[in-house]
């Protein structure tokens, strides 16, 4: 299984940005999806996941300006960004997880870099 993230770059506070992940070598439509960040000299969290029935989780540092969704036919994951905060900055993987909305990862792409100036 590979993951490919791509959409990150530098945006002022306010903003807003797309990422993509690509997946390939997987049955996606069977398995949950996911978004995490690691910021400067942070830890990497969780930002969303979305299960292979739609249902979606999002944390709530980013509840009400991102969205997770998923294209089932061109396997791909998307998280919309809206209303971009400078601690948005970070690095974002995409991540194929197990079956439920809420298992964890056991595939990661490469991430993407975010920069979210003040």
């Amino acid at each position: 299984v590979q993951l490919q993230a791509s959409g990150g770059g530098l945006v002022q506070a306010g903003g807003s940005l797309r990422l993509s992940c690509a997946v390939s070598g997987s049955t996606f439509s069977n398995y949950a999806l996911g978004w995490h960040r690691q910021g400067p000299g942070k830890r990497r969290e969780w930002v969303a996941s979305i299960g292979s029935d739609g249902r979606t989780n999002h944390a709530s540092a980013v509840k009400g300006r991102f969205t997770i969704s998923r294209d089932n036919a061109k396997k791909m994951l998307y998280l919309q960004m809206n209303s971009l905060k400078p601690e948005d900055t970070a690095v974002y993987y995409c991540s194929e997880n197990g079956y439920e909305l809420r298992s964890p990862p056991h595939c990661w792409g490469q991430g993407t870099l975010v920069t979210v100036s003040s």
